[in-house]
């Protein structure tokens, strides 16, 4: 048989590798902990699990759902925008339903680069930001995230040659992998730059909700201007636990986000009309619940912190998102830390050049797993530390 060739671009994709490395170990009877992949151990609150078994049972939602989205839904994100954040959308114009934040992004991509353009993508970031342009015959140009900088790419760093065939800028905060927030003015520069390159600023907004010490994420979409030059990815997966859902939502700017409906009539038949109903009550009805969950990722953010000071491991805790950026022992690469930890304590972490070349030299721990379970990771790899297993 004959292939195309576009998947030979890309790596294999970080988490299908973890789960493959996972169950082989499982499979030799380790007692395997996965602190790899963001994924919530909590389940999804009870008025959206309700909205969807009621709304499941209607005949009405088992035929194919409208491509614009459900008006419930979309008016049910205006108004979350719109209190949240402070920000008005135009339901009818400017919002649509998206199978989760990977395929907006991905999608987005196929709407926005043609071959020969580039994609100004974060580095370390969502593995995505490079996946779906170079499936769209795109280039990908690294924006280098690094600590000195608070992990906040440096907009005035382009070549002026790479600016002249950008259309795409990602950005992402709070942020995945290095659990960075916002620093002040780079919402703005981001504005400024796509006005003077005519560029297209894709803000991946899925982590503003998971926030801790009383911080608040923006929506790139308050920041004056954003509107005419961007869209933002919205998720409710890690704030109400809806990972396995598929749900999110693009919104912004009018004519992207209608461009990226037409894609979509082309390539799938839209969201479950039954998870749409569900989802419109996640941002309605269980509004508060992200708070929660915070909480339980601040308890787990300070487990981790003691017992990574107490290893000697440096770390700075993160204000927003269940995500630790660490960076590995002396001595070591980021896969043979990893590939240590994993052999000696039985217990997964997240390689940082996974998520781009400039992830060496650093590992990411997800809070995504029970206390105890947590607890546990921990003192196996400092138990492995101290025993001189691994050389910290």
């Amino acid at each position: 048989m004959r292939f195309a060739k576009r998947l030979d671009q890309v790596p294999p994709y970080l988490f299908a590798e973890l789960e493959r490395k996972i169950a082989a170990k499982r499979r030799e009877g380790v007692d395997v902990i996965s602190l790899g992949i963001g994924d919530p151990d909590l389940p999804t609150p009870e008025p959206v699990i309700a909205a969807l078994a009621e709304a499941a049972r209607d005949p009405a939602t088992h035929q194919y759902p409208t491509n614009h989205g459900s008006e419930e839904l979309r008016s049910a994100a205006a108004g979350f925008y719109r209190d949240r954040f402070g920000v008005e959308l135009d339901p009818s114009a400017e919002i649509v339903p998206a199978l989760g934040g990977k395929e907006a992004v991905g999608h987005v991509a196929l709407v926005l680069l043609d071959p020969g353009d580039v994609a100004l993508s974060p580095d370390p970031g969502y593995p995505p930001y490079t996946s779906g342009p170079l499936f769209a015959g795109a280039d990908v140009h690294y924006l280098p995230l690094e600590r000195e900088n608070a992990f906040q790419p440096d907009l005035d760093s382009v070549p002026d040659e790479v600016l002249a065939r950008a259309n795409v800028l990602f950005l992402n905060y709070p942020n995945n992998p290095t659990g960075a927030v916002l620093e002040p003015g780079l919402f703005e520069r981001a504005v400024e730059l796509a006005r003077d390159a005519d560029l297209v600023v894709v803000h991946d907004n899925a982590y503003s909700e998971i926030c801790f010490d009383g911080y608040r994420a923006p929506s790139f979409l308050e920041t004056p201007g954003a509107k005419e030059v961007g869209i933002e990815i919205f998720s409710p997966s890690k704030g109400w636990n809806m990972t396995g859902w598929r749900a999110g939502l693009v919104a912004g700017n009018a004519e992207v986000v209608e461009r990226y409906r037409q894609l979509k009539t082309n390539l799938d038949s839209g969201m479950f009309e039954a998870v749409q109903r569900a989802t419109a009550a996640a941002l309605s009805e269980a509004r508060e619940f992200p708070r929660a969950m915070s909480e339980v990722y601040r308890r787990r953010r300070d487990i981790v912190a003691e017992a990574l000071d107490a290893i000697g491991l440096e770390v700075d805790p993160p204000r927003a998102t269940p995500y630790f950026w660490v960076a590995v022992p002396e001595g070591y690469t980021s896969e043979s830390f990893c590939e240590l930890v994993l052999e000696q304590a039985g217990v997964v972490v997240s390689p940082g050049p996974a998520y781009g070349p400039s992830g060496e030299g650093f590992f990411r721990i997800s809070l995504t797993v029970p206390d105890e379970r947590l607890e546990e990771a921990v003192r196996r790899i400092e138990t492995s530390l101290r025993a001189g297993i691994i050389e910290a």
